[in-house]
């Protein structure tokens, strides 16, 4: 017998959110102010977060809603509860403008507001790679509020760490829970349409939010037309990444036709408009050779019906039409187009833990270390597939179809957060605009959480009135002035978003300076202070070096 959970729990009510709180009585911005008391958290150290408060107001700040609109401001925003009550256009620099009872206050003058990010690919690792709740503050620095893991870690501990993360017991972002068909039922494998259907049952009165789909098995038609359907019943989202194990019978255009709701990767795409008589693989593949395996990858683009041609259109035009989700994760894989570039990153010093440096390095045993003799001739080949796939993407969007975030970090030298700011950066790049980057990043996020629940008005992934306080409040423009030409403009834009910053010339010293980093995180109605985050994790990489560099 299976425990009953309630799984829209971490949707979070105003009166949940703010079940327990004692007001701070404090007023001022939130950079002088002393930390707020309540009782969220029992045993959290008042560094690790304040709030949540009755009255919180964000005053002074630029908006960026995460609707797509233009930003606008200066604005105040008033949250009650844990509820956006109110957003108040400011006429006048008055620091004593209404209203006057907030219990905490954060001054955003001269910054922008954009709401929480959500991250729709993620893995918590684990030992020995790194302790289970490394990532936490690293993802909250850099603006991550909701993720979905695909999966985070078992069933048990991602239902408990949801638990508390909805609580405020946890320094932790909102958590989602996807499993994989047969985690952790103990019935045996999913290996038929009944098993499959039976396996899904268990996971809805289980806390499982969602389905990913991996597995070779799993992609067989009968079992992932279970596995759809009755998700669908259920109520319970689904993602896939379609495999070279199985995805010469299940591509992402037959999923979709089946009920997939999302494509993660660039896997099954491609597959789905080989031209006649391609052999996607050559008669000497060996899926464990993981070298063979990601550089052979990149042949994959040759063998398609022409980029932009009529067999392109209708893929995606059918897509769209399935409405299906893209949520492409172009950084976990930047490594294959520029090895050197992410061995080096700047942040890995003094935020990568030495037990997930050990786990990135070329190895034959840890997977997506497959860079035993990467060279030059791979690396162009990977350029040439991102333009590709790039165009894939680009196309997709301007059709109207949705785009979302993902890192899928942990693997292949991608920290967990600073991964998440690329993803950022290489949608900027694949083409679509950095508005449309922030609603990707935000709203499309959650309505793709919440669409299969039956909420199709997301609690989050915007900043508007009545919507949880999920806010980012960062010192730079994300989205630069599109004012200007390219060439002419400045700043970091989303670069600027790294807990590293943005490395500049100051315009009146001429001195070589660090800019940026977001400054709040706002979670549930709980205060974050990023750097503060960022030093926390910054100590757990010295103590694991001192310590022999175990996780």
């Amino acid at each position: 017998m299976g425990y009953r959970i309630n799984r829209r729990k971490f949707l979070g009510t105003s009166a949940a959110a703010a079940a327990g709180t004692v007001a701070s009585g404090l007023g001022g911005a939130a950079s002088a102010s002393p930390p707020g008391t309540s009782a969220r958290a029992a045993g959290l150290a008042p560094e690790e977060g304040v709030g949540p408060f009755r009255k919180l107001v964000i005053r002074g700040g630029t908006l960026i809603d995460g609707t797509g609109a233009a930003p606008r401001g200066p604005v105040d925003i008033v949250v009650t509860d844990n509820r956006i009550s109110q957003i108040r256009d400011v006429r006048d620099a008055d620091r004593n403008r209404p209203p006057h009872d907030a219990d905490h206050e954060v001054d955003a003058t001269g910054m922008f507001v954009t709401p929480g990010f959500v991250d729709l690919h993620v893995h918590a690792g684990g030992p020995p790679k790194n302790a289970l709740r490394y990532p936490y503050k690293l993802w909250l620095a850099h603006g991550v509020t909701t993720v979905r893991g695909v999966q985070l870690a078992s069933n048990a501990h991602s239902v408990a760490e949801r638990e508390l993360s909805d609580r405020n017991e946890v320094v932790a972002p909102r958590i989602v829970n996807y499993q994989r068909p047969g985690a952790e039922w103990g019935q045996g494998p999913v290996n038929n349409a009944d098993s499959a259907r039976a396996w899904v049952q268990w996971a809805r009165d289980n806390g499982v939010d969602g389905i990913k789909i991996r597995s070779g098995d799993h992609m067989r038609p009968d079992i992932m037309a279970a596995l759809m359907d009755e998700a669908r019943r259920r109520q319970l989202g689904t993602v896939a990444h379609l495999d070279q194990r199985g995805v010469e019978q299940m591509n992402a255009i037959q999923a979709a036709r089946l009920g997939l709701g999302t494509v993660t990767h660039f896997y099954g795409h491609f597959e789905s408009m080989l031209r006649p008589g391609e052999q996607l693989f050559p008669d000497d593949y060996n899926y464990s050779d993981e070298q063979v395996r990601f550089s052979q990858v990149a042949d994959w683009v040759n063998k398609i019906h022409p980029v932009g041609g009529s067999q392109w259109r209708a893929y995606l035009d059918e897509q769209l039409q399935l409405g299906t989700v893209f949520d492409p994760t172009f950084n976990i894989y930047v490594a294959s187009r520029d090895v050197v570039r992410m061995r080096t990153a700047e942040w890995h010093e003094t935020y990568t833990l030495p037990s997930l440096w050990e786990f990135f390095r070329p190895s034959n045993d840890a997977h997506g270390s497959y860079y035993w003799d990467w060279g030059t001739e791979v690396e162009t080949a990977w350029k040439k597939y991102y333009e590709v796939w790039f165009q894939l993407v680009r196309d997709y969007h301007e059709m109207g179809g949705r785009i979302t975030t993902g890192s899928d970090s942990g693997f292949i030298y991608q920290t967990y957060g600073f991964a998440y700011i690329m993803e950022l950066e290489m949608l900027r790049e694949s083409g679509l605009d950095p508005l449309a980057v922030i609603t990707a990043a935000t709203r499309n996020g959650a309505k793709t959480i919440y669409e299969p629940m039956g909420i199709d008005d997301p609690p989050i992934g915007t900043v508007e009135r009545g919507k949880l306080a999920d806010i980012l409040v960062v010192p730079g423009d994300p989205t630069a002035n599109q004012s200007l030409d390219e060439w002419e403009r400045r700043g970091g834009g989303f670069k600027s978003l790294y807990g590293t910053g943005h490395e500049r010339v100051n315009p009146e010293t001429g001195e070589l300076e660090r800019v940026g980093g977001i400054r709040w995180t706002i979670k549930n109605g709980v205060v974050y202070d990023a750097p503060s985050l960022l030093a926390d994790v910054a100590a757990e990489v010295e103590e694991a070096k001192a310590a022999g560099g175990q996780a």
